[in-house]
């Protein structure tokens, strides 16, 4: 997997344009040098014919033909790259190196190329050559020439390496590339596991340092610095949910004991005692308000992700099925559970059923009688799925994504009892344990879903 990962890599895709452009610069540059180095050859070659054709022309203009003989019979002798023939009228050849007048094809510029055979040790090998010629009077021709054998070989062999070694280049790129990205993918795998552990609630973890000083060092000092210091908030948060807790809390509690004290004195048929009971109702409504808001900041802030233990969902199911069975049932609503085996994760068993509670709550409350709730606890391939269906009014498809915004409520059920945040609780709760709250429709009603990751 990390394999294919490469190739998605920021420095692999650095590394592969650089080495494209080095591929592209560097072939060009070599084409350049072989094609000037070619030049300058042919040049050099072409200068030496030219030399010995002048050569040989002033020979013929001062000795004459039988001079010409005799230089041409000397040189042939000594000269193993440069090669002679003069024929005469009827092509018999006179003197030179060469045992007949070869068939040559124009080269451009007044010069022929031919093919030869020539002895090396006990084989004959055919070699290319390059030449001028030059008509004599009486019918008599001159070819000058010179063997480039050596220089077509040094050609071809530099036309057959280059391929290989832009290829080869390319390839220890791409490795060089690959090496690079893997050291760079290691690195960054690091710093994400630790965001995923720190995500998850452990605010101790630390970005791991090599004590490099390169970037990757200097950003995780920098993480580090930034990590204390949300730690640091973090606790000064906790502590201050904690004061509220324990300073809000009991006052609100022991307010309604002795509300509900009062109520006890009073003539339950009276005005006072009514008033006195949507007293207590508020308070209650509050505390839960209360409660729900230290839940919620808890789930999100990770603060109960060390309480996690492994734990059956369909256990949890079915102790909030009779739970709330006499809550459905008084209402009028069919409160059923799907069938099930054992479905294991690794949660926090008392947010869970507070979630799942919630759930069930929120379906009972907003089903009609003669409607039906079902909990159901099923695995998948790709993990758990604890939900919740009902058949109810449901919730319309452009609201599902803001229903779970703290103190949202839709006009539907503004008269109902509440205070937004159960669907926010559910939806922290799950963020919690690596999971997502998903609202869909049951038609009819609504069908509320905890998608877990992968089971063991």
């Amino acid at each position: 997997m990390i394999g294919f990962r490469l190739f998605r890599t920021l420095a692999f895709r650095i590394a592969l344009a650089y080495l494209g452009i080095f591929a592209i610069s560097t072939s060009a540059l070599v084409a350049f040098t072989y094609w000037n180095s070619k030049r300058a050859l042919d040049a050099e070659t072409d200068q030496t014919i030219d030399a010995e054709m002048a050569g040989l022309t002033e020979q013929y203009e001062r000795l004459g033909l039988g001079g010409l003989v005799d230089v041409l019979n000397g040189r042939s002798i000594h000269s193993n790259q440069s090669l002679y023939i003069l024929i005469g009228p009827r092509g018999h050849e006179l003197a030179g190196n060469l045992d007949a007048w070869p068939q040559t094809t124009k080269a451009g510029g007044g010069y022929v190329q031919f093919d030869y055979e020539r002895r090396v040790g006990p084989n004959l090998e055919r070699h290319p050559a390059r030449g001028l010629t030059l008509k004599l009077m009486g019918g008599f021709q001159l070819l000058v020439a010179r063997d480039v054998h050596e220089r077509y070989e040094t050609e071809r062999l530099f036309t057959t390496t280059l391929p290989w070694s832009v290829a080869l280049m390319l390839l220890l790129g791409l490795i060089g590339g690959a090496v690079m990205s893997r050291n760079l993918i290691n690195r960054l795998d690091t710093i994400n596991n630790t965001s995923r552990e720190i995500m998850a609630g452990d605010l101790s973890r630390r970005v791991p340092r090599n004590r490099s000083g390169d970037e990757f060092d200097a950003l995780a000092q920098n993480l580090n610095q930034m990590l204390d210091r949300i730690e640091r908030l973090m606790k000064g948060m906790r502590e201050v949910t904690d004061s509220v807790a324990h300073d809000l809390r009991t006052p609100l509690n022991r307010l309604r004991n002795r509300i509900e004290g009062t109520l006890k004195h009073l003539p339950p048929d009276g005005a006072e005692a009514a008033q006195i009971e949507a007293a207590v109702a508020e308070t209650d409504r509050l505390i839960a308000t209360f409660n729900a808001l230290l839940l919620i900041a808890e789930a999100e802030a990770g603060v109960a992700g060390n309480a996690m233990s492994r734990l059956d969902l369909s256990a949890i199911a079915r102790d909030i099925w009779e739970l709330y069975a006499p809550v459905a049932e008084e209402k009028g609503v069919a409160l059923e559970i799907a069938p099930g085996g054992v479905v294991e994760v690794d949660g926090n068993g008392n947010l869970l059923s507070q979630a799942l509670a919630n759930l069930v709550d929120n379906a009972i409350k907003y089903t009609p009688s003669g409607g039906s709730v079902t909990i159901a606890v099923s695995p998948t391939p790709q993990g758990a799925v604890l939900s919740v269906s009902d058949t109810g009014p449901g919730i319309p498809e452009e609201d599902r994504a803001r229903v779970v915004e703290r103190f949202v409520r839709l006009e539907a059920s503004r008269n109902s009892p509440g205070t937004g945040l159960g669907l926010s609780l559910v939806a922290a709760v799950a963020q919690l344990h690596n999971a997502r709250l998903e609202l869909s429709d049951n038609a009819p009603g609504l069908k509320a879903e905890i998608v877990f990751g992968r089971t063991n």
